[in-house]
C-alpha cells in the first residue's frame, strides 16, 4: 500500500464512528475523539516499513461528519500527512475540519503542512497533542490561528473522559518522540518470552522455542518498528541470533551487541552485515585484536570509558535513534532497568513449565528483598496471541506535556539541546531537529539534470535522492541504470540512501570510477539548488552568519562531525561555503545599487 489516504470521487466516505445521543457538547466531543483516534491510528501505518520517525496522521472531515480524506507521514523527508489528506479530500476540504494526532512539524523551517491546510480552506483544526520538541512546539498552532483558523488542542481548550482517552492514544503513538524530548535517551522496550514458571530457557540454555509461531511473528513486527535491537554477549554466544525483521521488505533495525569483555565468537550471524549493520559497544581497550577482526568484517565497534546502559543509550540518542528493542538476557535486563532506561515491558507468557533451579529468568538481581519494592507496571494490556498470553505495560509513565506549554504570546523558544556556552556553533542532524531543514534528508524536492553532461532536468525528491543516484550515473551497465531509477523513485530519502549504500558495498563495479573525486561537488550542487529554490531556506541559512555549522552525526566521520568532534563535517563545511557565496552575491548586488 503506497499511502493511507482515501480518494473521494463523488462524495465523501462516512466515518465508522457514529454520533452519540445527548447534548451538542457531548456529540462534538464524541466526534472529535473518534477522528483524533483515527488520525493516531493512521500515523502508525508506516511502522515497520521505515525507520522510526515522528508519527503524523491527518483526517479531513466535513461539517456533516463524513471523512473526505486521510494521510500519514510515510518517512522522514516525505510529504506531510496534512498535504496528503488535503490532496485526497480535494474540494471537500473547504470549510472542513482537520484532525491531527500531533501538531505539524516534521521539518523545522518547512511550512508545507500548515500551508496545505490554509490554502485548502480548512476552517477548524483539532490537535491531539502539541509537538514535544521545544523548537517546534506551538509554532504551527500559532501560525494556523494567525490565518483565522480555529484551533482546538485536547486537554487545553476542552476536556472530557472521551477526549482524554483520545489524547492518550496520541501520546502512545509518539511515546518514543516524547521520551526522546524529555529524557534525552531513546524509548526502550524490554521484550522477552518465558514459560509459565518464569523461565526464558532450560537449565542447559536451550530456548528454541518458548513462544508460538504467532508470537514470534509479533516479535518481528516489534523489531521492524525499532531503530535497533540490543542483546548482550551471552545471547550471541549461546543463541547466535540473526535479529532480523524477516518480513522481506521495509525497515530492518541495526543490531547492537553490548559486551564488557568482548568475549565473543569469531564466527556469528551478527557479523554478516551484507544487508543490515551491526554495532558492538564495549569497554575501552577491550581485546584490540578482536576489534580489528570485527572491523575487517564491516562491524562497527564503539568504545566507552564506562560501559553501562545509561551511557550507551545517551550515545544512541545522539545518533538520532527514537526507539530501541532490548532482547537481552536477565543480567543485562536488570542493569538496564536499574539504569532507568527501560520504559516499557512486553512479555510473551507461554503455557509451558520447564522447571530447573538454574534455568534463567527474564530479569536478574535488582537488589530487592521485599515484595513492597517490586516495580509495578502501569497501563497494563493483556492479549492472547495463539496459545500465549502477551502482557505489556510501562515502567515509566509517558511524560505529561501540558505543564510546560508556552504562552500564546511567546516569541522565543529555547532548545534545551543547545549548549548556552557555545552559542557560535549550530548543530543539525535529523529533519525534526532545530535547523533540520539543513539536512540532505529534508523534504525539499530539487530539479537537477540526470548526470553532469545531460541537459535533461528532472525532479528529485530530496538532495539525498540526487546524491545517491549520482554514484551510478554514466556507468555503461544496465544494472547501474536500474539502480539510478530505483533511487530516483524511492519513496523516502531513507530508502534512497539504503539502495545507494548497499549497492556501493555489494556491487562496487556499478559505481562510477571518479565517485570519490566528485562526491563533494555533487553534494554542493544539490545543496545550492535546494537553498536557491526555497527562499525561506536561504534566509534561514543566512541567519546563521557568524556561527559554525556542524552536522551532528556521531558515526559519519566524513559528512558529520563525529562523536567527539573527530569527524570532517563536510556537510557543515559545504553549507558554510554556500552561505559565504550568498553573502558575496549580496555584497556585489549592494555595491552595484550604491554606485547606480
Amino acid at each position: 500500500m503506497a499511502l493511507s489516504f482515501r480518494i473521494c470521487s463523488s462524495s465523501p466516505l462516512i466515518c465508522r464512528a457514529t454520533l452519540s445521543n445527548g447534548d451538542n457538547s457531548r456529540n462534538y466531543h464524541t466526534t472529535d475523539a473518534a477522528f483524533i483516534r483515527r488520525a493516531a491510528d493512521l500515523s502508525e501505518m508506516s511502522a515497520g516499513l521505515t525507520s522510526p520517525h515522528p508519527n503524523f496522521g491527518c483526517v479531513i472531515a466535513t461539517s456533516s461528519g463524513k471523512v473526505a480524506g486521510e494521510g500519514y507521514l510515510y518517512a522522514q523527508g516525505t510529504k506531510p500527512a496534512e498535504a496528503l489528506a488535503v490532496e485526497a479530500a480535494g474540494e471537500f476540504s473547504r470549510g472542513a475540519t482537520a484532525y491531527l494526532n500531533m501538531e505539524p512539524g516534521d521539518c523545522h523551517g518547512d511550512h508545507t503542512a500548515v500551508s496545505a491546510l490554509v490554502q485548502a480552506g480548512i476552517e477548524r483544526v483539532v490537535v491531539g497533542i502539541r509537538h514535544p520538541l521545544q523548537h517546534l512546539r506551538g509554532s504551527a498552532i500559532r501560525e494556523l490561528r494567525s490565518h483565522g483558523i480555529e484551533v482546538n488542542v485536547l486537554g487545553e481548550d476542552f476536556e472530557s473522559k472521551v477526549l482524554e482517552d483520545a489524547r492518550k492514544s496520541c501520546l502512545l503513538v509518539n511515546a518514543p518522540l516524547i521520551h526522546r524530548a524529555c529524557s534525552r535517551v531513546p524509548f526502550s522496550v524490554l521484550k522477552y518470552a518465558m514459560t509459565l514458571d518464569g523461565k526464558i530457557a532450560a537449565s542447559s540454555g536451550h530456548a528454541a522455542w518458548i513462544s508460538s509461531k504467532l508470537s514470534r511473528t509479533r516479535v518481528f513486527e516489534l523489531r521492524g518498528g525499532s531503530d535497533a535491537v540490543i542483546v548482550g554477549g551471552n545471547t550471541v554466544r549461546q543463541d547466535d541470533p540473526r535479529l532480523t525483521a524477516r518480513h522481506g521488505q521495509g525497515h530492518t533495525p541495526t543490531r547492537i551487541v553490548m559486551t564488557q569483555s568482548l568475549d565473543l565468537p569469531e564466527k556469528a550471524n551478527l557479523w554478516d552485515v551484507s544487508e543490515v549493520s551491526t554495532i558492538v559497544v564495549t569497554q575501552r581497550g577491550a581485546r584490540k585484536s578482536f576489534q580489528k577482526l570485527l572491523a575487517s568484517k564491516g562491524v562497527e565497534v564503539v568504545e566507552f570509558d564506562m560501559l553501562n546502559p545509561r551511557e550507551v543509550m545517551e550515545y544512541f540518542h545522539l545518533r538520532g535513534y527514537l526507539s530501541i528493542l532490548w532482547e537481552c538476557g536477565g543480567t543485562l535486563a536488570a542493569s538496564a532497568i536499574s539504569s532507568s532506561v527501560i520504559h516499557k515491558v512486553v512479555a510473551f507468557v507461554a503455557p509451558k513449565i520447564i522447571g530447573g533451579s538454574k534455568a534463567p529468568s527474564p530479569v536478574g538481581d535488582l537488589g530487592m528483598v521485599e515484595m513492597t519494592q517490586a516495580l509495578n507496571l502501569i497501563d497494563v494490556c493483556y492479549e492472547q496471541v495463539g496459545p500465549d498470553m502477551l502482557v505489556s505495560g510501562f515502567l515509566q509513565p509517558i511524560p505529561d506535556l501540558l505543564p510546560v506549554i508556552p504562552s500564546e504570546d511567546a516569541t522565543v523558544e529555547i532548545d534545551p539541546s543547545v549548549d548556552p556556552f557555545e552559542p557560535s556553533i549550530i548543530f543539525f542532524y535529523k529533519t525534526w531537529d532545530l535547523y533540520g531543514s539543513f539536512s540532505n534528508f529534508s523534504p525539499h524536492p530539487i530539479r537537477m539534470p540526470y548526470g553532469e553532461e545531460n541537459d535533461d532536468y528532472m525532479t528529485w525528491s530530496s538532495v539525498e535522492h540526487y546524491y545517491q543516484a549520482n554514484k551510478f550515473v554514466g556507468v555503461e551497465n544496465p544494472k547501474a541504470y536500474d539502480c539510478v531509477e530505483k533511487i530516483r523513485t524511492a519513496r523516502s530519502p531513507e530508502e534512497a540512501a539504503l539502495i545507494g549504500r548497499s549497492t556501493l558495498r555489494q556491487k562496487p563495479e556499478l559505481v562510477r570510477n571518479d565517485w570519490e573525486d566528485v562526491k563533494i561537488e555533487v553534494m554542493y550542487k544539490a545543496l545550492k539548488c535546494k537553498f536557491s529554490t526555497y527562499p525561506h531556506l536561504k534566509s534561514m541559512l543566512l541567519s546563521t552568519i557568524g556561527t559554525v555549522l556542524v552536522e551532528a552525526s556521531p558515526h559519519d566521520l566524513f559528512w558529520g562531525g563525529g562523536r567527539e568532534g573527530e569527524g570532517l563535517n563536510y556537510l557543515g563545511r559545504l553549507l558554510m561555503q554556500l552561505r559565504s557565496e550568498y553573502l558575496g552575491e549580496s555584497s556585489v548586488s549592494a555595491e552595484k545599487t550604491s554606485s547606480a
